[in-house]
């Protein structure tokens, strides 16, 4: 099941199509959905996060937290809404576009997706343009 929760005012419109297109994204691989929440919250709200577990003192627009047994997807995501406006803005992409950006590739580390190497980031971002290309 993918829950929505909000930190901040931002409320995610079309819940269920966000939904519907990550349980998609989790069956093209191979995975099972369990329980996955998504935690909207401001810059202030991740950094506090960030520093206390992470122990990084910097801003970031997700981090997550994998909590999955085997191929059985289980985490908390969190983005930050105030790095994805200004993320967007940056590369020069729309909001929404960014966000679904965000949101599945939270989903993808969740596959087993990693992004520390050149070649890691790649694959990441292939991914990331593919399924964000799906979007119906």
């Amino acid at each position: 099941m993918i829950s929505f929760n909000y930190e901040t005012n931002f409320e995610l419109p079309y819940e269920q199509e966000y939904s519907s297109w990550i349980s998609k994204v989790i069956t093209s691989e191979n995975c099972n959905e369990g329980e996955i929440n998504y935690i909207f919250c401001d810059d202030d709200y991740l950094l506090d996060i960030n520093i206390k577990y992470l122990n990084h003192d910097t801003f970031t627009d997700i981090i997550s937290f994998d909590y999955s047994v085997g191929k059985e997807l289980h985490g908390d995501i969190y983005i930050s809404i105030d790095r994805v406006k200004e993320n967007a803005k940056d590369f020069e992409v729309h909001f929404k576009d960014e966000i679904r950006r965000v949101m599945v590739h939270g989903v993808l580390h969740y596959c087993g997706y990693k992004d520390k190497s050149e070649h890691d980031q790649e694959l990441m971002r292939s991914k990331e343009d593919f399924y964000i290309s799906q979007w119906s």
